[in-house]
């Protein structure tokens, strides 16, 4: 059974930095579309960053945009989330997500989706002090 495991969270002061992995085990996903998503207490998940499966585009949320940085080693069959400058505003759950559907395309807009994501980690947690 597929399985993604996130590790790397923890607590840092702000303006502090971080990087999160996303390790795969039961399958591989690197010929998928993977993202990360970000949940706040009291608020619903939502779009962090994504790759492409080729690892060619990146696509970011505003808020995160210059300071955090998504990549992927195949090798590795793991995604990271490079995070800099961190905020207080950044303390959440982050989860790992991956498309189910290999080698697939898509127009911007979709990469944003939590629909386009068939699999997901369990979360690690991300606490920024001010």
């Amino acid at each position: 059974q597929a399985q993604l495991v996130e590790s790397g969270g923890g607590l840092v002061q702000a303006g502090g930095s971080l990087r999160l992995s996303c390790t795969a085990s039961g399958r591989t996903f690197n010929e998928n579309v993977m993202g990360w998503f970000r949940q706040a207490p009291g608020k619903e998940r939502t779009f962090v960053a994504a790759i492409t499966w080729g690892g060619s585009f990146t696509y970011y949320t505003d808020s995160v945009k210059g300071r955090f940085t998504i990549s992927r080693d195949t090798a590795k069959s793991t995604l990271y989330l490079e995070m800099n400058s961190l905020k207080p505003e950044d303390t959440a759950i982050y989860y790992c997500a991956a498309d189910g559907r290999p080698r697939r395309t898509y127009t911007e807009s979709n990469y944003y989706r939590r629909g386009l994501y068939d699999y997901w980690g369990q979360g690690t947690q991300v606490t920024v002090s001010s």
